[in-house]
């Protein structure tokens, strides 16, 4: 038995708040390690991109959005 649309959407929404918290926190930490704004916000746009990636492959994996 499979999960319900709610849910889906509610666990897509849990990976997307996450890959936007890991975003800002390696632009945070690119900016403290000295790089421009513009590339800080290229890092954190990257990790975002990598993270949703790999959460959505992971779910996917589990059956969560099979």
């Amino acid at each position: 038995m499979g999960f319900s649309f709610s849910v889906r959407v509610l666990v897509v929404g849990v990976a997307l708040l996450t890959a936007v918290i890991v975003g800002m926190v390696a632009g945070m930490l690119a900016h403290l390690d000295g790089a421009k704004v513009p590339a800080c916000i290229m890092r954190g746009g990257a990790s975002v991109g990598a993270t949703m990636t790999v959460l959505v492959l992971v779910m996917v994996a589990l059956g969560v959005l099979a």
